[in-house]
């Protein structure tokens, strides 16, 4: 069973940097792909970043060359830094965790956090 705490939301100007973290306990995440997602009111949660084992990172049309991923095996954590924030980035946060062999195959089950509010003001 993992655990995940996301933190680092808050309120920026557009134009602005937030760097989000998310804590695992319960298991090390070294076999788990890890993703970002986010929701804005009324519409569905969207993927928005997600890196492998080895450290391959993805990222969606929409944040890509504004945000990075990154993930410390030691400290148990995922990051995203999130550079030049726009209004339409606004959105609850959240980080899910699932076990993954070194190609990326997902399985097993999913773990979520309860994620971190990130609003963006023009």
């Amino acid at each position: 069973q993992v655990q995940l705490v996301e933190s680092g939301g808050g309120s920026v100007q557009a134009g602005g940097s937030l760097r989000l973290s998310c804590v695992a306990s319960g298991d090390s995440i070294n076999g788990y792909c890890l993703d970002w997602f986010r929701q804005a009111p009324g519409q569905e949660r969207e993927g928005v970043a997600t890196i492998e084992r080895p450290g391959f990172a993805n990222y969606s049309a929409s944040v890509k060359g504004r945000f990075t991923i990154s993930r410390n095996n030691p400290k148990n954590s995922l990051n995203l830094q999130m550079n030049n924030l726009r209004p339409d980035d606004t959105g609850m946060y959240s980080c899910k965790a699932q076990r993954c062999s070194a190609s990326g195959a997902r399985f097993g089950q999913e773990y979520w956090g309860r994620g971190t509010q990130v609003t963006v003001s023009s």
